[in-house]
């Protein structure tokens, strides 16, 4: 199991927020933890200086390019893009340092996934630079994707069969489970566990996690197959459990598996 680290960006800020809250509506603003002063690259900095891999930049609406290119070019190669990726542009974000971009809404068209779409990116960009976001909320005891700044349900379940189908077309999953995100009231217990349990490649889940005791429930949990990140709880971002403490715990368990 590893860490892995986030630079989520609103309106050029970094910001820490409830997901939840997220709305179409750009003149609105989403229930905020934090806002940082610093510039993206310094987060960038920071975990390339710690040798975390792996983590993503989120851009959370529009007004966030420079500030997303501005991290990928200082951590090439060290983390991964999401927010707006569409066939287009995808190549771009990769040029500019991302590791692998991370697609939603662009293959989740009109509540169901386009496979043209999703074919034609994996065609254009391969199957191993290509993360698909299946972050969920749970609906009648079921997991099902959410699109459109985590507001509109699709069609499409998270389960068994779905996590087999889709990891024909990417390398990783990133799964925010969204009704938790940024409340730092605990993990969406039975999604990770879902993850652990039917995920045939890697997976990172986030939402929810305050402690070192949350990264272990989700290393059990995730049968140590799962990857958790952590936003809103670390000092880094205002709160209070230690981002050095969650970097020594992540370097234990590299030396574990090693």
């Amino acid at each position: 199991m590893k860490f892995r680290p986030c630079i989520d960006l609103r309106k050029g800020k970094v910001v820490q927020i409830v997901g939840g809250t997220l709305s179409d509506d750009d003149s609105s603003y989403p229930n905020t933890n934090y806002v940082s002063e610093k510039q993206s690259s310094y987060y960038a900095d920071l975990y390339a200086k710690d040798g975390l891999k792996g983590g993503h930049v989120i851009a959370l609406g529009p007004g966030n390019k420079e500030a997303a290119i501005e991290a990928l070019k200082a951590y090439p190669g060290g983390m991964q893009y999401g927010g707006g990726v569409n066939l287009e542009n995808a190549q771009k974000y990769l040029d500019a340092g991302a590791s692998h971009v991370i697609v939603t809404s662009y293959v989740f068209s009109d509540g169901k996934i386009d496979f043209e779409r999703l074919k034609e990116l994996v065609q254009d960009i391969g199957r191993d630079r290509l993360v698909l976001d299946l972050s969920c909320r749970k609906r009648a005891g079921k997991y099902w994707v959410v699109t459109d700044r985590w507001t509109r349900f699709t069609e499409f379940e998270v389960n068994a069969a779905s996590l087999t189908l889709l990891s024909e077309y990417c390398s990783e999953f990133l799964v925010h489970g969204v009704d938790v995100e940024g409340k730092m009231a605990g993990i969406e217990e039975p999604l990770v566990e879902l993850l652990g349990q039917y995920s045939t490649i890697p997976a990172t889940y986030a939402g929810g996690a305050k402690t070192l005791d949350d990264m272990e429930r989700v290393n059990q949990l995730g049968r140590g197959k799962v990857d958790l990140t952590i936003g809103s709880a670390l000092d880094i971002f205002g709160g209070a459990t230690k981002y050095a403490d969650v970097v020594a715990w992540h370097s234990s368990k590299q030396g574990e598996e090693s």
